[in-house]
């Protein structure tokens, strides 16, 4: 069996401007990143500004599991499979993060035969975006520094610094560092703090942002420290704005990729659902919806995470409706969640499935309270058996919701039409009453409750000190009104990792809370959430490598 990145290497890829062509964009239209990628320019985006939006389809999925998913895959077989029937889709997604292409995950790009390409490109430094982002957040902590070290005319409590510096990789021994050290010419002596890039804020903006204008007055927003007196200080104060905006200047145009079957694909901007929102930028799903009659996109993590932040951010900010959503699962990760070994799991359990179906259960109930049509797929695997498809599809059914087995890892686009056609279908003869699970005019932790209770289960809520003293102080700062992005495991409903299937009655723990005024939310830390994670023991780096010929191998 080929791997991810044999199959990407011997895919025959059409130039870029070829793929993009057949929705009116020229090639004056576009800014080349090589022959196979490229950027949409500013007068092409702003020539669109009016054109009719087409249909709005949430790609999401159940708890992610060491069985594995496919969301990401699914997505991309979609795009394919509406292409083989003729119809006008672009597919929407996140760029890889080089944490989990260097740390667990390996590459982002799809499976099998649903892949984006040039996978390799895509999955290492692609177009530069993010170390933009990166170099961006990093500018403004130097500046803020600098002016401390120049008079401090702000006035900024160097004890309540809340911008970290960044960093696209996984690198635990950065989370909670000392600067300063030296002498007086090097600053003063701090405890300082680095996230991974995803889980910045400037990410959150970059993809929030309408515009250029949209992203400097976000920027200016960013609340980077707090003053002697407890007041905020701004990007905008410390004069950081202008600089940065300058090192985002290209990277905020959508980037152009293609699949194996050469459906158009925007890629742009991609933070984590589990510290951050989890969504592709606004700027790209937009763009596809006004080029195409159907913009298929995805949200990271499960619904718990991603497809809630879609939903109460993403499609809040951006004047966004959903048409649909699909929910991915598979067999393996529902008999996973019913407690089977990773090393059982490809022998039929009908015992085992009927327990774990619970968690899919869940999620659609979940997505349900949104008002958004449901279409629950089966990502299919060979161990798979009739019995085992035939009780997940009358389970999904007595939900009411369309469902359909998938093939499309195996078989591309062809795998995918069963599921496309039922999207169509639904699409048709099911309107979306699309609505959030929350009003901003309730307090913070009216919010936090919500969610806790309607989305994760969860019989109550526990506040820390801290937590409870932070939610005030927000609130009085007039931060009160913003939505919630919740920072929360992705391996359960819960705040707890190793409660799987459909925990109840347990009780959800508030760590702390940070503003996030640019993104325009409030940042809520459960349980033990890292924003900066660290290498496992063998690392995805150890069997990465060039070939002589140029070719990298061991990027899954």
């Amino acid at each position: 069996m080929r791997s991810d990145i044999e199959i990407a290497e011997a895919a025959v890829l059409k130039p870029i401007k070829e793929v993009a062509l057949p929705f009116g964009i020229e090639e004056d239209d576009l800014e080349m990143y090589g022959k196979y990628k490229a950027k949409l320019s500013e007068d092409y985006l702003k020539k669109i500004a009016d054109n009719k939006e087409g249909k709005l389809v949430l790609v999401t999925a159940i708890n992610p599991t060491p069985a594995g998913e496919g969301k990401t895959t699914t997505t991309v077989g979609l795009g394919e499979a509406f292409g083989r029937l003729g119809k006008k889709a672009v597919i929407a997604l996140r760029e890889p993060s080089l944490g989990p292409c260097f740390g667990v995950k390996g590459g982002a790009a799809g499976g099998g035969m649903a892949q984006v390409v040039p996978m390799d490109e895509l999955n290492l430094h692609f177009t530069g975006d993010f170390h933009a982002i990166t170099s961006a957040n990093n500018l403004c902590a130097a500046m803020l520094d600098n002016h401390i070290q120049h008079g401090n005319e702000l006035r900024i409590d160097s004890r309540q610094i809340v911008l970290k510096r960044c960093l696209d990789l996984n690198d635990r021994v950065l989370r909670n560092v000392v600067v300063g050290m030296g002498s007086k010419a090097d600053g003063y002596v701090r405890e300082d703090h680095f996230c991974i890039t995803v889980a910045s804020e400037v990410m959150a903006i970059f993809c929030l942002a309408s515009d250029m204008n949209d992203l400097k007055a976000r920027l200016s927003r960013m609340v980077v420290a707090y003053n002697l007196d407890g007041e905020p200080v701004t990007a905008g104060d410390i004069g950081a704005v202008g600089s940065m905006a300058a090192l985002l200047k290209d990277a905020i145009k959508p980037n152009i990729i293609q699949t194996l079957e050469h459906t158009m694909a925007i890629v742009h901007g991609g933070p984590f659902a589990n510290i951050a929102h989890g969504c592709n930028s606004v700027r790209a799903t937009k763009t596809a919806m006004k080029i195409a009659d159907y913009c298929i996109t995805e949200a990271g993590f499960g619904a718990d995470l991603g497809a809630e932040k879609f939903f109460d951010i993403k499609c809040r900010m951006a004047g966004l409706k959903p048409d649909a959503v699909v929910l991915v699962a598979t067999i393996r990760a529902l008999k996973y969640n019913g407690g089977v070994a990773k090393s059982e799991l490809g022998a039929e359990n009908l015992e085992a499935l009927e327990k774990g179906i619970v968690n899919l259960q869940k999620h659609i109930e979940n997505l349900q309270q949104y008002g958004v049509p449901v279409i629950v797929t089966l990502n299919a695997f060979v161990s798979d058996t009739d019995k085992e498809r035939a009780f997940v599809e009358k389970y999904v059914s007595d939900m009411g919701c369309s469902y359909a087995y998938s093939e499309v890892w195996e078989k591309g686009g062809e795998g995918g039409i069963a599921l496309a056609e039922k999207i169509i279908e639904t699409l048709e003869t099911k309107e979306s009453d699309f609505h959030p699970v929350y009003e901003l005019n309730m307090s913070l932790s009216e919010k936090i409750e919500a969610l806790a209770t309607k989305i994760y289960g969860a019989a109550e809520v526990n506040y820390s000190k801290a937590a409870e003293q932070t939610l005030k102080r927000l609130t009085e700062l007039g931060f009160g009104e913003l939505p919630v992005c919740m920072a929360k495991t992705q391996y359960s409903l819960s705040d707890d990792p190793s409660l799987l299937g459909r925990p109840e009655g347990y009780t959800i723990n508030i760590r702390d809370a940070y503003v996030s005024a640019g993104a325009g939310f409030v940042v809520v830390l459960t349980g033990n959430i890292l924003t900066m994670p660290g290498l496992p023991k063998h690392p995805a780096a150890l069997d990465i490598d060039v070939k002589e010929d140029g070719r990298i191998s061991g990027l899954f």
